[in-house]
C-alpha cells in the first residue's frame, strides 16, 4: 500500500530519515512506535505532502485516499450526525446533487446511492460517534456546544467513518478515556484498509496492529505481530548482535596479538601484512544501542497510618449548593490499597478524585480520614496549566526553598531532567518532559495516597514502563484513572466503577469490563432514533421497524443471559467453599462466605427476573 524507498528528509538542522526504506502491505493496521522526539509525527507530514518529499521516495496506489486526524473539527452550528456524515464525500456530493439532477439521471445516482448502502449511513455514523462517548441525545446538538477535546473525538469519528484508503493516527488515545480506547481498539480491528498508528498505547498496538514499524536511527523496520512480538525479536536481534560483536572482537585481538608480536620478523612479515589487511577490512557489527529512560521517583510514606484512610458512609457530594454529581458513596480505602477508577468521561471520576484530594467538600453524609494523610494528585489539566516561561528549575525552586542549588539540580537530574533541560522554559520542553517533571513533584513529599488522572498522556512506552515500576515498589494507597489498559491491569488490584450517579466496586477483572464496555455500545445505538437526512424519500416499510423492535431485546436478553451464567457460577463455587470441613475451623471466613453467598443468590434471583421480563417483552414483540 505505502511505499517509502530510500527516504532521507533533512530540516531544521536535524536528520530525520537516513535512506529509509519499507514497504506497508494492504490492509495492514500498522503501530508506528520509537521514542518521543525521533520523527513519527515528521513522517504523517511528509505522507500527507504537508512536508515535502521527492515523488519517488513516498508513493502510493493512485487515487488511494488518505485520511488523519489533524485537528478539532471547528465549532460549527451542524450536528454531530451531520458532521459525521459530511466526511462521506461520495455521499454526500451524490444526495446534494439529487435536488438539481435531471430527471434521466436519478436513476444512475440512486442505483450509486443503494450500491455504497446510502441508507446505513446515520446508523453507522451513530454507532461510532455513540462508542466514542457521545450520547444519543448529543447527536443532534451542534458542534458548537462541545469543547475542544470533544470536538477531536468528532474529528476521529469522521476519519473512521469515512475510510479512507490509508488511515493516519496520531497517538487517538489521548483525548478518549479507556471506555472510548476500548471501542477503538476493537474497531481498528475490524478496519477495512490500511492503518498507521502512532501510539504508546501498549494494550492498542498488541490488539489492534499487525504490525510494528520500528523508527530508529532514521532507519525505518517493519516487524509482523503486536508490540509484545516486536520487544521479543527486538530483544533477540539485540543478543545475536552481541554474541556476533563479540566474536568478532575476539578475532580481532587474536589478528592484533600476531601482527604485534610477528610484523618486525621478516620470516613472519607476509603472514604479518595478511592479518593487517584483513583487520582493516573488517566492518564493525552494528549493535542495538538502547537509550536509558530516567525512573520516576516516587517515595514511600515514612511511617504507615493506621486504617483506614478513607471511609465514605451515604455521603453526596457535588458543587456549591447543586444537585449532588455523586450520590450514597459507601467506599473504604486503606493504605495498601490500588484502586483502579473506571467511567465514561462525565460520570464523576475527576469529581471524586477532588473529594479524595481534599479539595471538594462533600455535601452531606460522612467522610472519615486521618488527619494526618498527606495526598499526592496529579491531573491531567495540569500540564495545560503551567505557565510557559518558568522553567524547571525556578519550579523546584519554589518547592524547596530552603535547599541548595546543587540539591535541587540533583533532584531534576533524579526527575530525567539533564542540566540542559533545567534551564529551559516550559514552553519547549516537550509533553514528555512536563509529565515526567509533574509527576515526580506531586510524590516528593512521600504522600500516603497518590491520585493519578491519566498521568500517561504524554509518556511513551518506556516511560510509561519505569511509571510502573515505580507505582509497584511505591508502599502507599493509589487511585489510578487512565485510558491506559495496560497500566490500570498492572497497578490496581480492585475496580471501581463510576456511573449511575454513583461509585461502586465493580465485580469483575479488566477483561470483563471491556466487554461490558463493547456491549453497552451496541445496545446504545437505537436505529429509530437516527435522523433522518432525507426526509423526501419513502417511509421505511414494516420490517424494518419490526427488527428494530426485536434486534435491541434480543442483545439485552444476551446480556441477561451472561449475567445469570456468572452469578450461577459464582454462587457454585462459594457454595463448593463452604463445603469443605477445613473451613469450619475459621468462624471469620466461614460467616463471610455465607455472607457473600447469600448477596450472590440475591444478585442470581434479579438476574434471572430480568432475564424472564425480556424473554416475555422478545415473545410479546415477535407475536
Amino acid at each position: 500500500m505505502l511505499q517509502i524507498k530510500d527516504l532521507t528528509f533533512i530540516a531544521w538542522g536535524r536528520k530525520f530519515f537516513d535512506h529509509a526504506s519499507v514497504s506497508l502491505p494492504p490492509g495492514a493496521k500498522v503501530g508506528l512506535i520509537g521514542r518521543n522526539g525521533v520523527g513519527k509525527s515528521t513522517l504523517f507530514k511528509l505522507i500527507l505532502g504537508q512536508l515535502h518529499a521527492s515523488d519517488d521516495e513516498i508513493s502510493l496506489p493512485k487515487a488511494a485516499r488518505i485520511g488523519s486526524v489533524d485537528q478539532e473539527h471547528p465549532a460549527t452550528p451542524f450536528t454531530l450526525l451531520e458532521t459525521v456524515l459530511e466526511a462521506d464525500e461520495e455521499r454526500h456530493r451524490l444526495l446534494t446533487s439529487l435536488d438539481t439532477a435531471e430527471p434521466e439521471d436519478m436513476g444512475e445516482i440512486w442505483a450509486r446511492l443503494i450500491e455504497i448502502d446510502a441508507d446505513a449511513a446515520p446508523a453507522k455514523a451513530s454507532e461510532i460517534l455513540v462508542g466514542l462517548g457521545f450520547s444519543q441525545e448529543d447527536l443532534s446538538r451542534p458542534m458548537s456546544e462541545f469543547s475542544g477535546g470533544w470536538r477531536m473525538r468528532v474529528a476521529l469519528a469522521a476519519a473512521l467513518f469515512a475510510e479512507p484508503d490509508m488511515l493516519l493516527l496520531d497517538e487517538p488515545t489521548n483525548y478518549l478515556d479507556l471506555e472510548g480506547a476500548l471501542w477503538l481498539e476493537a474497531r481498528l480491528q475490524k478496519y477495512p484498509h490500511t492503518a498507521l498508528i502512532v501510539s504508546h498505547d501498549r494494550e492498542l498496538l498488541n490488539n489492534s496492529c499487525t504490525h510494528m514499524l520500528h523508527l530508529a536511527g532514521g532507519k525505518l523496520e517493519l516487524y509482523t505481530g503486536g508490540y509484545d512480538d516486536f520487544e521479543q525479536r527486538r530483544a533477540e536481534k539485540a543478543r545475536l548482535q552481541l554474541s556476533a560483536k563479540a566474536k568478532q572482537d575476539a578475532e580481532r585481538a587474536h589478528l592484533q596479538a600476531f601482527v604485534d608480536r610477528f610484523k618486525a620478523k621478516a620470516s613472519k612479515a607476509a603472514q604479518a601484512q595478511s592479518r593487517m589487511k584483513r583487520l582493516a577490512k573488517m566492518q564493525p557489527v552494528a549493535t542495538t544501542i538502547e537509550e536509558r529512560v530516567a525512573p520516576f521517583t516516587l517515595p514511600s510514606p515514612p511511617r504507615p497510618l493506621a486504617p483506614p484512610l478513607i471511609r465514605l458512609e451515604r455521603a453526596n457530594v457535588g458543587y456549591e449548593e447543586g444537585r449532588p454529581i455523586l450520590k450514597n458513596l459507601n467506599l473504604r480505602m486503606d493504605l495498601d490499597d490500588r484502586i483502579g477508577l473506571l467511567g465514561v468521561n462525565g460520570a464523576g471520576k475527576s469529581t471524586f478524585a477532588k473529594m479524595i484530594a481534599g479539595a471538594l467538600n462533600i455535601q452531606s453524609g460522612e467522610l472519615h480520614r486521618d488527619r494526618k494523610m498527606k495526598v499526592g494528585w496529579f491531573h491531567q489539566h495540569q500540564i495545560e496549566a503551567m505557565d510557559p516561561d518558568d522553567t524547571p528549575l525556578e519550579i523546584i525552586r519554589r518547592a524547596m526553598p530552603d535547599a541548595s542549588e546543587s540539591s535541587r539540580r540533583s533532584r531534576l537530574a533524579q526527575f530525567g531532567l539533564g542540566f540542559e533541560k533545567q534551564e529551559t522554559t516550559v514552553a519547549n520542553l516537550s509533553g514528555g518532559e512536563r509529565a515526567r517533571l509533574l509527576l515526580n513533584m506531586v510524590a516528593m513529599d512521600a504522600p500516603h495516597m497518590l491520585i493519578l488522572d491519566e498521568p500517561t498522556n504524554h509518556l511513551d512506552i518506556d516511560s510509561r514502563r519505569a511509571l510502573l515500576d515505580a507505582l509497584n515498589d511505591y508502599e502507599g494507597a493509589v487511585i489510578l484513572i487512565t485510558h491506559d489498559r495496560s497500566l490500570m491491569e498492572l497497578v490496581a488490584d480492585r475496580l471501581w466503577l463510576a456511573a449511575d450517579g454513583t461509585v461502586k466496586p465493580f465485580d469483575g477483572d479488566m477483561d470483563e469490563y471491556a466487554k461490558f464496555v463493547l456491549d453497552r455500545a451496541k445496545q446504545s445505538v437505537k436505529p429509530t432514533q437516527v435522523a433522518r437526512e432525507e426526509p423526501s424519500k419513502a417511509e421505511p416499510t414494516a420490517a424494518p421497524r419490526k427488527t428494530v423492535a426485536i434486534e435491541p431485546l434480543k442483545r439485552k436478553i444476551e446480556a441477561a443471559e451472561q449475567v445469570v451464567t456468572r452469578t450461577t457460577r459464582q454462587v457454585a463455587e462459594l457454595e463448593t467453599q463452604l463445603a469443605d470441613p477445613q473451613l469450619y475451623k475459621n468462624p471469620t471466613k466461614v460467616a463471610e462466605l455465607n455472607k457473600r453467598r447469600d448477596a450472590a443468590k440475591v444478585k442470581l434471583d434479579e438476574a434471572e427476573a430480568t432475564w424472564m421480563g425480556l424473554a416475555e417483552e422478545l415473545a410479546e414483540a415477535q407475536a
